[in-house]
């Protein structure tokens, strides 16, 4: 009996052991098959940025910026409105003049999300005489419009950042119109979906179903082919134009599941049509180093670039911080462009407008490759400048700034300066080569030149009226003194002569 108990455990143990190496086993080929599938990625982009040399892609001096038309491009724009397809009468005097207006102040980047929910939006699919959508049929004027857009930014050189998600249009009362909403089409109801009817939450509540469909979360097939014929429709589109980026979701907070299941559908449809495409995900939270953030830091072959919009919600000093722990942490390893495409400017999303015109700046010399100002909105409760007259003298400054210095050589360089109170001024250098200083309301600062001996020539840009003042001479080998000319926003420019 005892040599039946022991024969027994025995068994019972090697059963344990076989079950911990299958296990183990296991991890090892999931770990193994990732790292293969991100080595996929990496080939198949490497392939495809030879096969597409004049696409939008990292430059390949300085892949934490970006290049057109084989090119190095710094990314600056704003417009009125964040789905500007949906808007072909745009006030005043419609989309051309819009974008034309924006490019006249050296503007060359707008935002496009794929929404519907603003006055005067269509949505994509077909409408019966019951007045119910059908999934299954799509409203060509949708379409029309949407390739017409991207024409007129490829015309123009502006490259279009499109956001295939917005979550607002899937909450509250804009899912009460939504044509994926159950009571609103001919395809599924509510017990067949899965998806209610009513949403009245904010949608960083996460109550809609419609954003867990993908395998690994709910799997609902009925839902995700609907969507899936929705991206690809897009896609058959917008892959025809080389001056394209991809973000999955306005600000998200779902599971990270969702978003790489739509980067990898994309990166997928891409690659069978031998188009070279960038994508990223921008998730809602403001502070850089919350865990979502990670979801998207840590996979640098499936999101290409970054989207830091969030950030523009912080303020001041830490606004800066911020992105600058981000380039220490993750892009000194894995370079990659970093982007704003939302800059806010309201007063209770921002700080207001002369806040949201410092974070552009600070942006920029923060080392984005973008910068752009968000859609007004609401004009009693603002949530960014927009194209306004305040825009268009930012952009046309920062153009200026940047036509006289080469951006892509300099990197954030705050450690040159001393004597400077939190957020009094900001320096983006190539050291002993070329220097600039930006002051958010004039003072004064100590700039480190000791290592860069010869000649200078220093001018002052007074930014609010976008108008150089003279040069002066100036030494190196030594640390100077800068003392901005008057109050308000000033750049210092320093150039070895």
């Amino acid at each position: 009996m005892n040599i039946i108990k022991l024969f027994l455990i025995f068994i019972v143990i090697l059963l344990v052991l076989c079950c911990d190496d299958q296990n183990s086993l296991h991890k090892k080929e999931v770990k193994n098959s990732k790292n293969i599938y991100d080595i996929e990625l990496r080939n198949r982009t490497q392939e495809l940025s030879r096969q597409n040399r004049g696409s939008i892609q990292p430059y390949v001096n300085n892949p934490k910026y970006w290049q057109y038309k084989e090119v190095p491009i710094l990314l600056l724009g704003a417009s009125d409105e964040d789905n500007l397809f949906n808007h072909p009468d745009i006030w005043p005097f419609g989309l051309k003049s819009h974008l034309d207006l924006m490019v006249k102040n050296g503007g060359n980047y707008v935002r496009n999300t794929m929404s519907s929910r603003d006055h005067g939006n269509i949505w994509p699919y077909k409408v019966n005489e019951y007045g119910l959508y059908d999934l299954n049929r799509w409203n060509e004027e949708y379409w029309n419009r949407f390739e017409k857009f991207l024409n007129m930014a490829y015309e123009r050189d502006i490259i279009v950042q499109i956001e295939i998600w917005d979550r607002f249009d899937f909450s509250r009362e804009s899912w009460s119109r939504n044509p994926f909403n159950p009571k609103n089409n001919v395809n599924y109801n509510s017990n067949q979906s899965g998806l209610e009817e009513v949403i009245n939450t904010h949608p960083g509540k996460k109550e809609n179903r419609f954003f867990r469909t993908p395998p690994g979360l709910e799997n609902n097939e009925l839902i995700l082919n609907h969507q899936n014929s929705f991206v690809k429709k897009i896609l058959s589109i917008s892959l025809k134009f080389p001056n394209i980026l991809y973000c999955i979701s306005n600000e998200t907070n779902e599971s990270p599941v969702w978003s790489d299941y739509w980067a990898f559908f994309i990166h997928n449809v891409a690659f069978q049509n031998k188009v070279l495409v960038h994508i990223t995900e921008m998730k809602d939270a403001w502070e850089l180093s919350d865990p979502q953030h990670a979801s998207v830091l840590n996979k640098p072959d499936l999101y290409t670039y970054l989207d830091f919009s969030q950030n523009s919600h912080q303020i001041g000093q830490t606004q800066w911080d911020n992105a600058q722990w981000v380039r220490t942490n993750y892009l000194e390893n894995f370079p990659r462009p970093m982007n704003s495409v939302k800059i806010y400017s309201g007063m209770a999303h921002g700080g207001g407008f002369e806040e949201g015109a410092q974070k552009f700046w600070r942006n920029i010399f923060g080392g984005f490759a973008s910068s752009r100002f968000h859609r007004t909105g609401n004009p009693f409760d603002p949530g960014g400048i927009g194209l306004s007259p305040l825009a268009q003298n930012q952009i046309l400054s920062m153009r200026m700034l940047t036509d006289e210095m080469n951006v892509f050589l300099c990197s954030p360089s705050n450690h040159l300066l001393s004597n400077r109170e939190s957020n009094e001024a900001y320096a983006f250098a190539e050291v002993s080569r070329q220097y600039a200083i930006y002051f958010p309301n004039g003072g004064s600062v100590k700039l480190d030149l000791a290592n860069a001996h010869g000649n200078y020539s220093m001018s002052w840009l007074n930014i609010m009226i976008s108008e150089w003042q003279h040069a002066e001479s100036i030494d190196g080998g030594k640390i100077i003194e800068l003392h901005t000319p008057g109050d308000g926003p000033w750049v210092a420019l320093i150039k070895k002569d």
